[in-house]
Parts: C-alpha cells; sequence; structure tokens
C-alpha cells in the first residue's frame, strides 16, 4: 500500500522534509523556511505530523545503512522532563562521539537498563563493545 496516498505533496517533497528535520539540528519553522526558498508552501505543523507518520518507517530502513560505531562505548543517563513527565534519557556514544542509541524510560532500575543495552547492541551498525564506560548507576553491572 502506497503511505504517500491522499497526500497534498509530492513523495520526494515529503521526504526531503522529514531527513532534514531527522539528519540536521533544525527546527520545523527551520524547515518551513527551507521550503519556502524552493517554493513550497508548507506549515510546521504539517511537517511535525510528516515527521511522527513517516519518522519511524526511514529509521528501521536506515539502520542496516548507517557506518560502523567504534568498540569502545560511554553511557549515561539523565532526568529531563517530556511532555511535562520526568523521564530517564538513556545514552550511549562511541569514542568518536556518534550516538550509539538512546532510549526514554521512566525508571532507573536494572530492567530498563538491560532494554537500553538490548536495544542498543541489536543494531546491526553497532560493534559488539570491547570497553563499556559507566557512572555510579548501580542497575548497571547486573545489567551487562
Amino acid at each position: 500500500m502506497n503511505a504517500f496516498k491522499w497526500k497534498h505533496f509530492e513523495t520526494h517533497i515529503i521526504l526531503m522534509a522529514v531527513r532534514w528535520y531527522l539528519r540536521y539540528s533544525l527546527s520545523y519553522r527551520d524547515i518551513v523556511e527551507l521550503l519556502k526558498e524552493r517554493g513550497v508552501q508548507v506549515s510546521h505543523t504539517t511537517i511535525l505530523r510528516w515527521v511522527h507518520q513517516f519518522g519511524p518507517e526511514l529509521d528501521k530502513r536506515i539502520r542496516r545503512y548507517l557506518k560502523p560505531t567504534t568498540d569502545s562505548y560511554r553511557v549515561d543517563e539523565t532526568h529531563i522532563k517530556v511532555k511535562g513527565k520526568w523521564t530517564y534519557l538513556y545514552r550511549a556514544v562511541d569514542s568518536k562521539g556518534k550516538t550509539v542509541d538512546f532510549m526514554l524510560s521512566l525508571s532507573r532500575d536494572v530492567k530498563a537498563a538491560k532494554r537500553f543495552f538490548r536495544k542498543a547492541l541489536s543494531s546491526p551498525h553497532n560493534q559488539t563493545p570491547r570497553v563499556i564506560t559507566v557512572d555510579k548507576n548501580p542497575a548497571y553491572p547486573p545489567a551487562l
């Protein structure tokens, strides 16, 4: 089934806007300006809807083509507010500073840490780490 059926814009415009948002640190309004320069009049909320609809599918399809990470990871979590709720952002970066993976979780326990490591290590572009540097969170040693 065509996911772009009944859309008011052509497929390449939608994919270009979603790609710009996901690849670069641009806001929805920045993308509106870039598209306006190219003669396309679109609202920032439309781009938001496109990102929500097509972002997960693009992520699933391009993960296998990502460059491999190094074998040295640094893992940390922080407490952030998302839509008014406090959540934990788990994040792993490699020795070059590239993001290996990230995950939002409501809890900071062994179960959440295991889920994060399972998710991070299951991606085909991630190497099995030689060393993982973690902070003093007591959930990490049992999870590893």
